[in-house]
């Protein structure tokens, strides 16, 4: 693991434990301790396996996506990329995880130009998916209608310029006039052609589907966290609820979304009378067994995929892009 990386994983945990006790001291720290030693921990494991199913539903969306590229990469080798990107969800918009376009680069010497469109396409359905899962709650609840449409119709926005392909083809000829973007012309282009081979309508339906499946496992075991404190909630308003805090916390490209995905999840809860010592403490429990759990799980597979093929070389040279 590189020191750049570990720096980055030790302080994003540093920001999160300042942020979290600031969250306990506020609501109480002996009530936040009295809910958690409460809490049912034999559900723990449930949780985590939920989670572990969102992350092998978006494996699966990676692996297509790498079939479809044509890209000559084995079913381990790509599990183990995939899974190794996870180490860097506590970077701003995840942009960390282009470290799977590079751990290719290095098995395949296939171009991280051509790659890292992946990642991008990865977003756009994760999102699309979000809001998708939002917005109904966002209507029934009457609460961040603006924010969820708003997100939807930016990264629809997206598909639907990158699956314009006349229309990509004169956005990247006018950057092709830019001084800076002249180098890059030839890897511009190669990452347009395999972002434009993802978002096709067969694809984008096909990973959509998968993404809504993928988050709603985590929106599961967010409402199994909640209806363990006794509260009389619906699966409805704990999807809404997860997704909007998510949905927050991305846009604010700040690294895991540390402080607004928790202040927006703490809030809704509070907002619909939850005492805050239980809103808190699950808030809590649920970053973990998403967040840092998915941190972990990254941590584990680069040390694994470093064993197996040596140190992560990151290359900053335009030619090997």
């Amino acid at each position: 693991m590189t020191d750049k990386i570990k720096k980055n994983i030790l302080t994003s945990i540093s920001i999160a434990a300042v942020l979290y006790l600031a969250f306990t001291i506020y609501a109480d720290y002996s009530q936040v301790v009295s809910a958690f030693i409460k809490f049912n921990w034999l559900l723990f494991p449930l949780l985590l396996l939920l989670s572990f199913l969102n992350y092998m539903a978006r494996f699966f969306k990676w692996d297509y996506y790498v079939r479809l590229l044509k890209i000559r990469l084995s079913f381990v080798d790509s599990f183990s990329i995939f899974m190794s990107g996870f180490i860097m969800s506590v970077t701003p918009g995840k942009m960390g995880e282009l470290m799977k376009a590079y751990l290719v680069k290095q098995v395949t010497k296939e171009s991280v130009s051509k790659v890292a469109p992946i990642i991008m396409v990865e977003r756009i359905t994760d999102f699309i998916a979000l809001v998708f899962l939002a917005l109904i709650g966002a209507y029934v609840f009457n609460y961040g209608r603006l924010i969820v449409i708003g997100t939807g119709i930016f990264w629809v926005a997206l598909a639907v310029i990158i699956s314009n392909r006349s229309l990509s083809l004169k956005i990247i000829k006018l950057l092709g006039k830019i001084k800076f973007f002249v180098k890059y012309e030839d890897k511009i282009m190669t990452a347009y052609e395999s972002s434009f081979s993802m978002i096709k309508a067969i694809p984008l339906f096909y990973t959509i589907i998968i993404s809504l499946i993928s988050w709603f496992f985590e929106c599961l075991s967010y409402y199994l966290i909640l209806i363990n404190f006794n509260l009389d909630i619906s699966v409805l308003w704990a999807t809404f609820v997860y997704t909007f805090s998510t949905i927050a916390g991305a846009i604010t490209m700040l690294p895991g979304g540390l402080g607004v995905t928790e202040g927006s999840l703490t809030y809704l809860m509070i907002r619909s009378k939850v005492p805050a010592n239980i809103a808190v403490s699950s808030t809590l429990i649920v970053r973990v067994v998403t967040l840092w759990f998915a941190v972990l799980i990254g941590i584990v597979s680069v040390s694994f995929y470093q064993k197996r093929f040596g140190k992560i070389a990151f290359e900053t040279n335009s030619d090997q892009l």
